[in-house]
């Protein structure tokens, strides 16, 4: 058996969307041009945006530009306000939070270098920044709040009405990841009241390499890719039809599956979670109530994340782990230490992320597993044997 639960990380294309990716090969017209393979083409761009644009909750008078990833649309809302301020703009101040995606980490780090400011918010155990201290961070140089809608790791659920109601009266933009929103949670952006919001088919079981960047009315906006008109000039390059079709239709099987998520996957979720706390020396994260339906993140302790993830991909179990690993050095995850725990178990974390076609017997398999798997690993763990009682 084969049992993928990093689903956080990317997701395997539901049959039903592949077969419409594949079938959307066939309008391969210009769709800028008058003949009749051009207004095909057109015609299906514009049925792909009618499920697109409600799928979202986003007004017709808003943008969604289509961008090839969550990352391209994160750098072209932070390199908007680099743009700005290298042209004269006094606003030179970014506020984000320790628990982002490097798309957001990287370009910030970009900007800093150009002479701009960058503060990042802390978390509490529950991975939620606290909304006094992002009111206390705002300066009269701030140009953009960027928050994720919720961790990929933790799972960590942010307060994004709340956030957006602080930029608001203090007149910031506001830009959110939401790169895990579609699918786990209901996305209105008009509702959330968002200036920006990035997403990518791939994490709701549509095809990589297409994803989209929402710009309200107005919001400040400067071009990443320059070329020709395609997305009304703010995006040039021909234009990914059939992964444009093939992502509205995956929206749209997210929104109608919500409720199976937050119910079924919900309960396989905790039924996973409640067998790996039976585990001694064991640990989860995050109130339920603020976190995804989909995601556990659990340190085992005295056992390295990258020796877990091995072991259980022997058994064809995958998951993921927050830490990164090099030849020069081990880091702990950076999402659990700003949980508050310890760097030594912060090596340790491991995330699992089911999706809607996770299944009871997978789920089973994984519970039969992991306990032999933690037994095995911590009976030639060095570290384990300092820390367990005599």
């Amino acid at each position: 058996m084969r049992v993928y639960l990093d689903n956080n990380s990317t997701t395997p294309m539901d049959e039903e969307i592949k077969e419409i990716y594949c079938d959307a090969t066939k309008y391969f017209g210009n769709i800028n041009v008058i003949y009749d393979l051009g207004i095909e083409a057109r015609k299906k761009l514009n049925e792909a945006y009618d499920i697109i644009y409600p799928g979202i909750g986003a007004d017709d008078s808003d943008d969604i530009i289509i961008t090839s990833s969550t990352t391209e649309g994160n750098n072209t809302v932070i390199k908007t306000f680099l743009d700005a301020y290298l042209k004269g703009s006094p606003k030179k101040h970014i506020i984000t939070t320790v628990a982002e995606h490097s798309s957001i980490k990287a370009p910030c780090a970009y900007a800093k270098s150009f002479g701009m400011e960058v503060t990042y918010l802390y978390t509490d155990e529950n991975g939620r920044i606290k909304l006094d201290e992002l009111e206390n961070a705002i300066r009269e140089d701030t140009a953009l709040i960027s928050v994720l809608f919720a961790s990929n790791e933790s799972g960590a659920i942010q307060p994004i009405k709340e956030i957006s109601e602080i930029a608001k009266k203090y007149n910031i933009p506001f830009h959110c990841d939401g790169a895990q929103a579609i699918s786990k949670a209901k996305v209105n952006v008009r509702d959330l009241g968002v200036d920006y919001f990035t997403f990518s088919a791939h994490k709701f079981h549509g095809p990589k390499g297409v994803g989209g960047l929402y710009v309200r009315e107005g919001a400040p906006y400067q071009n990443l890719i320059h070329g020709g008109n395609q997305m009304g000039g703010k995006r040039g390059g021909s234009v990914y039809l059939n992964g444009i079709i093939s992502m509205a239709e995956a929206i749209k099987k997210a929104n109608e599956n919500l409720d199976y998520m937050n119910s079924e996957v919900r309960r396989l979720r905790d039924k996973l979670e409640e067998a790996i706390l039976k585990i001694p020396d064991t640990k989860s994260y995050v109130d339920k109530k603020y976190r995804l339906p989909n995601t556990v993140i659990a340190s085992f302790r005295g056992i390295e994340g990258e020796a877990m993830l091995w072991d259980l991909n022997m058994h064809k179990i995958y998951a993921a782990t927050g830490s990164s690993c090099s030849s020069e050095r081990l880091e702990g995850s950076e999402v659990l230490e700003a949980l508050g725990e310890d760097p030594e178990i912060a090596h340790t974390g491991i995330i699992f992320s089911l999706s809607r076609f996770t299944t009871e017997e997978e789920i089973d398999y994984v519970i039969d597993v992991l306990p032999k798997v933690v037994n095995r690993l911590r009976e030639i763990s060095m570290t384990y044997a300092k820390i367990k009682p005599e």
